[in-house]
């Protein structure tokens, strides 16, 4: 049938775009790297077409984008950039926090509960990544209890563009001095959502949020002069 012919592609398309999706979030493809159609075909064992189309969707999310003299890259954003991510962040993030933890079920509760524990395990194993997806996840948990999903599509979107910064950030607190900075906003967020208190929460996100702002400044800052 026509139907089943256009959908064998377009099924092996999803699955080569989740697979790149997925080296993206973990770190396994960094900003910067470059998207050969034929070595990528090669490695998920697929023809170049599939390849070719997950490509295009990588850039129309704001994943990847086309470099003269280069092809396609991974994406990255200059330090500049990421100030205004996570400004955009904020605005976003202290509502959904303030409106989840005066909505959030008792469940829900639990469940931020059991993904701080998981944080806190992978932060003992040093494992950035785990650490990383565990937070996204008692984020999540969070702002879906405010009851509106495209909110929460937008902040993720927002996260998934600033992933390789937070993987070096998350990496370079990781192999510092313990302290408890990876889980304190996280454990806060937790005890205001069992407290149903919006005014806590958002207060929580507003310092964290301010505080990795601030690290990225300080970057900048240095970078600019360094070039001077």
């Amino acid at each position: 049938m026509p139907i089943s012919k256009r959908a064998e592609p377009a099924l092996l398309t999803d699955q080569v775009y989740s697979a790149l999706h997925e080296a993206i979030m973990n770190g396994d493809l960094p900003a910067g790297t470059r998207l050969r159609i034929r070595d990528l075909a090669a490695q998920v064992g697929t023809s170049v077409m599939p390849v070719r189309e997950a490509i295009r969707r990588l850039e129309e999310a704001g994943l990847a984008e086309s470099v003269p003299h280069k092809g396609a890259v991974v994406k990255g954003l200059t330090l500049a950039e990421l100030v205004h991510v996570y400004d955009v962040r904020r605005l976003l993030e202290v509502e959904a926090a303030r409106l989840g933890s005066q909505h959030i079920t008792a469940a829900d509760v639990a469940a931020m509960q059991t993904e701080l524990e998981l944080m806190r395990t992978a932060i003992t194993e040093h494992r950035v990544v785990a650490y990383l997806d565990h937070d996204e996840a008692l984020l999540t948990i969070l702002y879906r209890a405010a009851g509106n999903p495209v909110l929460v599509e937008t902040i993720q979107t927002l996260w998934s563009h600033c992933r390789a910064y937070k993987i070096v950030g998350a990496q370079a607190a990781l192999d510092g001095p313990a302290d408890d900075s990876l889980w304190r906003y996280q454990h806060q967020l937790v005890e205001a959502a069992r407290a149903h208190d919006g005014d806590t929460a958002a207060a929580v996100n507003t310092d964290s949020l301010n505080d990795a702002t601030a690290r990225i400044k300080a970057q900048l800052a240095a970078q600019d002069s360094s070039a001077a």
